[in-house]
C-alpha cells in the first residue's frame, strides 16, 4: 500500500472505530523516521486499546501488519508503527501533555 493509501486506510479505520479528535501531520520534509503521523483520543483506556486492537487487526486484515506496537499493556498511550504512518492513540491527558501536534507542527 502507498504511503497515501495507507494514511487514508488508517483514518478511515479510526474513524470507523469512533475514534476522537483525529489528525494527521505529513513528516515527508521534516524527518526521517516517517511521512505521516496520525494522531487520535480515546475517551478512557479501555476505549485507547479497543481502537488499537481494530486497528491492528485492520491492518492485517489488508497484508499490512504493524512493525511495531508499543504501549498496549498502560492503554495510555498506545503507538502503532506502520513504517511509513504512525498511528499515536492518546488518552485526552496525555495527548494534552505530550503535545505532539505542537511538537510537529510548523
Amino acid at each position: 500500500m502507498k504511503n497515501e493509501k495507507l494514511k487514508k486506510f488508517i483514518v478511515n479505520q479510526l474513524e470507523e472505530i469512533k475514534a476522537k479528535d483525529i489528525t494527521v501531520i505529513e513528516l515527508a520534509d521534516d524527518s526521517s523516521i516517517a511521512d505521516y503521523m496520525v494522531i487520535c483520543s480515546g475517551t478512557s483506556s479501555r476505549h485507547v486499546k479497543s481502537i488499537a486492537i481494530q486497528l491492528i487487526k485492520a491492518l492485517k486484515e489488508e497484508n499490512m501488519p504493524p512493525i511495531g506496537i508499543e504501549g498496549e499493556d498502560a492503554s495510555e498511550w498506545v503507538l502503532v508503527d506502520c513504517g511509513d504512518v504512525v498511528a499515536h492513540v492518546m488518552q485526552p491527558t496525555t495527548r494534552d501533555y505530550y503535545q505532539l501536534e505542537k511538537l510537529w507542527e510548523s
